[in-house]
């Protein structure tokens, strides 16, 4: 059975965004299912477009969500002298051509075959030229593209594609300043990298009967190909970052998991019965690209978050600190740390907001909700000094005391448990929501309950009553 031998290919003209992961994991799942190899290629040909920091971006991306790549990573702008030998290559062989056709000569044939109807392309006029080339005009390469036929290839996605070569004309291999074409180096990369398979974006269909011409032209064997339709959004349109698709570290800044971000990825275009949570195991033990769907997927962002909520709710409370840490949420002793992280679980959906929860409840309130201030009576700051009065003794090291005392309280003060706790969630978190009130008060402790209690009720003593 043959090595399977994948890559991703990104150009590092800006951050990776999850489109681009998503083609990374299928081809990394594809390759590491079959003990394959998997391969990196940054393809910064472009020198005006690259930027070192979108490269960075890449490595760190895949580094955070924990794909790895075989050997070093490729880098296409340290491989034009390998291109130019294979360029030379096809014109020894008379497979390639210099073209002198001016840009001014391009434009007026073209403006000539819309004006009879015709589609725009070359017409060969240098292909088998012989006599003296134009002077002062730098020439393109090009490629001796079929005459007639077709180019058939079996898609893994889409099923037999075929093109007529009547289509295709002898596109560029090389520009007048030397530098290779997007077709040509991806050809000739995939092939000496000995890549079996190709899974990319559906975007790429129309670059592949050219580069097959190219593998065609240079004896090399063509790999299999899968492309895989875009990722939309809710209404049908190609995706943006207004729809809530951002670069994949901004999903890190953002609180999300890498887990929840690969198991989103891997079901937009793939599936397996009506399983929504996969494990990378069960990824690997699962994916095959024969199963991609054929028809565009649609980005929800609902099932993100969800997804990322149940993969907060799977860490250990070990785990969590560490990653909160990077949200700047403070540590807690353990006890503490432990009833808080068990409160908020059930309540977040981001890291983020996991952070900011746990930061909103160890801050003593600066504000209180107006509206439930407006429902305070004179005795309801009195009841609450009481209470604060009566916690100097109890005992503080188990959620348990600190619950039996509120209902004691309220049944030895005559007090219905809600007329208590309601005032004194205000007192405690600003607000009349959150989480349990038993809970929040072992977390901040006893010297901060009764402190954040005791300010309440001395901005009782300001206010006025109807």
């Amino acid at each position: 059975m043959r090595e399977i031998i994948t890559r991703f290919a990104p150009s590092p003209t800006g951050h990776l965004h999850i489109g681009g992961l998503r083609t990374a994991l299928f081809n990394y799942l594809y390759a590491r299912a079959h003990q394959g190899k998997f391969f990196l290629r940054i393809e910064d040909t472009d020198l005006a477009r690259n930027s070192i920091e979108a490269t960075k971006a890449i490595i760190e991306a895949f580094k955070w969500v924990g794909i790895d790549y075989d050997g070093e990573v490729v880098y296409q702008s340290e491989r034009f002298e390998i291109y130019q030998k294979y360029i030379q290559k096809l014109i020894s062989e008379g497979k390639a051509y210099h073209c002198y056709m001016t840009k001014e000569e391009l434009d007026t044939l073209r403006d000539t075959q819309k004006a009879c109807g015709q589609t725009p392309r070359y017409d060969n006029r240098y292909r088998d030229f012989d006599g003296t080339p134009p002077a002062g005009i730098p020439p393109v390469v090009r490629i001796k593209a079929p005459l007639s036929g077709c180019i058939e290839f079996d898609d893994g996605v889409k099923g037999t594609i075929r093109v007529d070569a009547k289509e295709l004309d002898d596109f560029i291999i090389a520009r007048s300043d030397g530098t290779p074409t997007y077709n040509f180096v991806v050809s000739v990369d995939d092939a000496l990298m000995g890549i079996t398979d190709v899974i990319r974006g559906d975007d790429h269909l129309s670059n592949t009967p050219k580069q097959i011409i190219i593998y065609n032209a240079l004896g090399f064997a063509k790999p299999n190909f899968y492309h895989i339709p875009m990722i939309l959004n809710p209404q049908g349109h190609k995706l943006s970052k207004r729809d809530g698709a951002m670069g994949v570290m901004e999903y890190f800044e953002a609180g999300y998991l890498p887990e929840a971000i690969l198991n989103f990825l891997v079901r937009l275009g793939w599936s397996h019965k009506d399983q929504e949570i996969f494990s990378m195991q069960e990824m690997l033990a699962l994916f095959s690209p024969k199963a991609l769907n054929s028809s565009p997927s649609s980005y929800n962002q609902e099932k993100f978050l969800w997804l990322n909520a149940h993969y907060i709710r799977q860490k250990s409370n070990d785990a969590l600190q560490e990653l909160l840490a990077k949200f700047h949420a403070p540590s807690l002793p353990t006890p503490q740390r432990d009833a808080l992280y068990a409160a908020l679980k059930e309540r977040v959906q981001t890291l983020k907001d996991f952070a900011q929860n746990i930061c909103e409840i160890l801050q003593t309130p600066q504000n209180y909700e107006e509206k439930s201030l407006k429902s305070m009576q004179t005795e309801t700051f009195e009841n609450l000094q009481k209470f604060h009065d009566s916690l100097q003794n109890i005992p503080w090291e188990k959620q348990e005391d600190i619950n039996q005392h509120l209902h004691h309280f309220a049944q030895n003060h005559d007090l219905k448990l809600g007329k208590l706790m309601a005032p004194l969630r205000i007192a405690l978190l600003g607000k009349s929501g959150g989480i349990g009130l038993v809970e929040a008060m072992f977390v901040i402790g006893k010297a901060e309950t009764q402190n954040r209690i005791q300010k309440f009720c001395n901005l009782g003593k300001t206010l006025t009553f109807s």
